[in-house]
């Protein structure tokens, strides 16, 4: 994982301080890529812990096609609980404390974060309890599961852009159009948060099976650790699906940026040595890539640095 440490270290020296529209601020580069072969390991960051099972219950969440975070916090999986609650505290129905602009305010006070955990709890607690409240505020809108599984035609029809490029793979493996794409111009604002990592594509050559993300914004420090992670599982498992081997996973950055709240973290990380990389375990021999459960995959000599806490901007 050299390469995501020197992307840190580069923003860190060379970057460009901006605003962005979280008002937290951010140091940042345009442009960069890095390569991942996957015969090497599976790249997991090992300078701080990384939460795989998270990993993999929301790229599977993606891949039923959900949108609702119910089924995530089901699975105690919170990854998503921030804007399904920004919408649920900015609601008329919303009688608890004023939670206006809650991530810096959390990040700021820590009188008001312990007020804001307890809100979010009780939030959580309803939308596991009360099916129809979920229904209403655990809806983050058309995100990724929803374009990958369900991209609208124009037709009154929708487009399965997984089993598409699942077929085009095994019908057609030198084909240049393995592409899935999360960004629709047409839906974009009706989402909680518009797609960063935008659109992949998959690349077939000696039996192997290569994928390219490109992310229009990665939050290098919190979230580009999970994408990697994410894509490099995603490739797995449609190379799993296609009878193909893993290859490379190539990962390619837009706007790479760091939140000037995390600079200390991002300091401490670049003290520390990488480790070995885990081996990634499949099970459930005969599942589909659309009936496999978090507990079903799992990576093994997993041996990380401790996790590092940094505040989410929302």
């Amino acid at each position: 994982m050299e390469q995501y440490l020197q992307l840190c270290k580069n923003i860190m020296e060379t970057g460009t301080d901006k605003s962005d529209r979280t008002g937290t601020g951010t140091r940042s580069l345009f442009g960069h890529q890095m390569r991942f072969n996957l015969e090497d390991g599976f790249p997991l960051l090992t300078t701080k812990k990384t939460a795989f099972r998270l990993i993999v219950s929301e790229l599977l969440w993606f891949l039923r096609g959900d949108t609702n975070v119910r089924a995530l916090m089901a699975e105690n999986n919170r990854i998503w609980d921030e804007w399904a609650f920004e919408k649920w505290a900015a609601s008329p129905e919303y009688d608890g404390p004023d939670m206006t602009d809650f991530g810096r305010r959390a990040a700021a006070d820590p009188e008001f974060k312990n007020e804001l955990d307890a809100e979010m709890e009780k939030f959580r607690g309803r939308i596991l309890a009360d099916e129809a409240f979920a229904a209403k505020y655990g809806e983050l809108g058309p995100v990724y599961g929803r374009q990958w599984r369900s991209w609208p035609d124009g037709k009154g029809g929708t487009i399965d852009q997984i089993r598409n490029v699942i077929e085009s793979i095994r019908n057609n493996p030198d084909s240049r159009r393995h592409l899935v794409s999360a960004w629709n111009p047409a839906e974009v604002d009706d989402m909680a948060l518009p797609p960063c990592h935008t659109l992949f594509q998959f690349y077939v050559a000696d039996g192997k099976l290569s994928c390219q993300l490109y992310q229009r914004s990665a939050d290098v420090f919190l979230g580009v650790p999970f994408n990697i992670a994410s894509y490099a599982l995603l490739t797995h498992l449609i190379a799993r699906e296609t009878g193909l081997r893993p290859g490379e996973f190539i990962h390619t950055l837009g706007d790479a940026h760091i939140y000037s709240n995390h600079f200390d973290q991002v300091r401490e990380q670049l003290t520390r040595e990488p480790r070995r990389l885990p081996e990634l375990v499949i099970g459930a021999e005969g599942k589909s890539i659309f009936e496999l459960e978090t507990g079903d995959i799992k990576v093994e000599g997993y041996y990380p640095h401790p996790k590092i806490k940094a505040p989410i901007a929302v």
